[in-house]
């Protein structure tokens, strides 16, 4: 997802949404593929989709909290769940060759969009109701984290041998 210029409260708000909403359906997502899995699934799989649920939960608190501070009135939440859902939701979590890979997708995908929104940010002139730097501290440390979660999921395919071909 390419993130523009931010120039205003009220866009800042709806961008911070679809972060919201993205965590949303990484979490989803994760809990799918945990409650799916087989009794006798590799006990580090389970513990990561049930740390990376955890943590978009985190993710989503975080981002509430800078939208809340930015006291614009909110976009309606089905129109921020259909921009993910055309972003983000070309795919289903079976349509991945493995619960792993399907997990290292989601991590890029989250790490990227707040990679995208930090250079908007940094990028803009635009004055805001929250704190700058507050703003971008909170998306470089959940940025941080999804970096962390790429390199875990990366590391566990590794480690598996089997390049994420854990069948959900």
């Amino acid at each position: 997802m390419s993130v523009g210029a931010v120039s205003s409260d009220r866009q800042l708000a709806r961008l911070l949404q679809l972060g919201i909403v993205l965590e949303e359906v990484v979490e989803a997502r994760a809990y799918h593929h945990y409650r799916s899995l087989d009794a006798e699934l590799d006990e580090e799989v389970e513990a990561l989709l049930e740390d990376a649920a955890e943590e978009s939960a985190e993710h989503r608190d975080r981002l509430e909290e800078l939208v809340e501070q930015l006291g614009v009135e909110s976009v309606p939440f089905e129109e921020v769940e259909s921009l993910v859902e055309a972003q983000y939701g070309k795919t289903k979590p079976e349509d991945f060759d493995g619960v792993l890979y399907d997990q290292l997708c989601n991590e890029e995908t989250a790490y990227k969009f707040y990679d995208d929104l930090i250079a908007a940010i940094e990028d803009s002139d635009a004055h805001f109701s929250v704190d700058r730097e507050t703003l971008l501290e909170t998306l470089r440390e959940i940025q941080a984290e999804e970096a962390e979660g790429v390199e875990e999921v990366t590391e566990l395919m590794e480690r598996s041998g089997s390049g994420g071909s854990l069948e959900a």
